[in-house]
């Protein structure tokens, strides 16, 4: 005798009674995130510039926190470490320069109906990319000034002006691993930009002449990448300012288009880059 065809089960339903918050905006803070667009202007066009510079920040936050992990997992010789951790900042930063796309194509007049809300507010002013920068061994003491008014923000970066870079913890592991880096650049200034040196060009000249899976060449290979994207930042910012607002002075009276050229000449990492040319 055949069996009755069986009714087929309806997949059970999500939990939706929670007592107060729900676990996930207890974890995400949703709420918190989705209410801190403030516009100051009555164009439509401004809320996607707000947004957009507010995920630039979260971005900037979690590769300060990539770097920071790989400088101290440097500094412990944890070379595994941190290549984990530069190559997950690889994708963050591939992310980040994508947060450009809303805004790459902005037209001056499209711009220019809700800058002057902007005030004297500049991207330079971003505390959170001043650390990222002098992660990068991009140090300059002045770019503290504009965060004397915020105690906080301001220890934190004064702190990270006085900690060595993440490249001088890699130059410190290549000296513990016996290569010949000058004592002046293992004991300089940490608080001032790091210059190239030709002895440091010579060390990763004969890294990259050995063998290619050797870790601290993967470690070089891994910085490498990260310099592309920081470099690829700064030209994709060069040309979404220079289409929204041509040569004019930038907003907190940096020089706009010109700083921009400026920063995006300069290589990070730069013996990584010259001494491809010698191998």
């Amino acid at each position: 005798m055949s069996q009755p065809a069986q009714e087929p089960q309806e997949p059970e339903a999500p939990h939706l009674d929670f007592q107060g918050t729900t676990p996930y905006e207890d974890y995400v803070q949703a709420d918190v995130l989705t209410h801190l667009q403030h516009t100051r202007s009555d164009d439509p066009g401004e809320m996607v510039f707000l947004v957009t510079t507010q995920v630039m920040e979260l971005w900037f936050t979690v590769i300060v926190h990539e770097w920071e992990t790989a400088a101290r997992a440097l500094r412990e010789d944890r070379v595994p470490v941190a290549i984990d951790a530069l190559k997950r900042s690889v994708r963050e930063l591939d992310a980040l320069n994508a947060s450009w796309r809303p805004l790459g194509q902005l037209t001056p007049a499209q711009f220019n109906s809700y800058r002057a809300a902007l005030g004297e507010g500049s991207g330079f002013q971003s505390a959170m990319y001043r650390r990222m920068e002098f992660l990068l061994g991009e140090k300059s003491a002045s770019m503290l000034v504009p965060h004397r008014g915020a105690p906080r923000v301001h220890a934190e970066l004064e702190k990270a002006l006085h900690e060595p870079s993440l490249y001088d913890e890699v130059l410190r592991l290549l000296d513990r691993r016996g290569h010949v880096v000058p004592e002046a650049v293992l004991t300089r200034d940490v608080t001032l930009r790091y210059e190239p040196s030709d002895a440091v060009e010579q060390v990763w000249t004969g890294l990259y002449s050995g063998d290619a899976d050797d870790e601290l060449a993967r470690l070089g290979e891994a910085l490498t990448d990260v310099a592309e994207l920081v470099w690829r930042w700064r030209n994709d910012h060069l040309v979404a300012t220079r289409r929204a607002m041509g040569a004019k002075t930038g907003t907190g009276g940096s020089a706009g288009v010109a700083w921009l050229e400026k920063r995006a000449q300069k290589n990070v990492f730069p013996e990584l880059w010259t001494a491809r040319s010698h191998v």
